[in-house]
């Protein structure tokens, strides 16, 4: 098993990176996805009315 400090410091790195993707981006990115598809069916409904047939 490869010990070395340089090593150590890699997989302190790969640790770091790893909470910051769970932590920071994913979440972020899932509400950004989710607001984003909920702005445009917003958008779609004000440009071309409400889904179901026409009255």
């Amino acid at each position: 098993m490869d010990n070395t400090p340089e090593h150590r410091a890699s997989k302190g790195k790969e640790t770091r990176l790893f909470v910051f993707l769970v932590v920071c981006l994913f979440p972020l990115l899932s509400i950004a996805l989710v607001g984003g598809y909920g702005f445009f069916i917003w958008f779609m409904q004000m440009l071309l009315g409400p889904p179901g047939p026409p009255h």
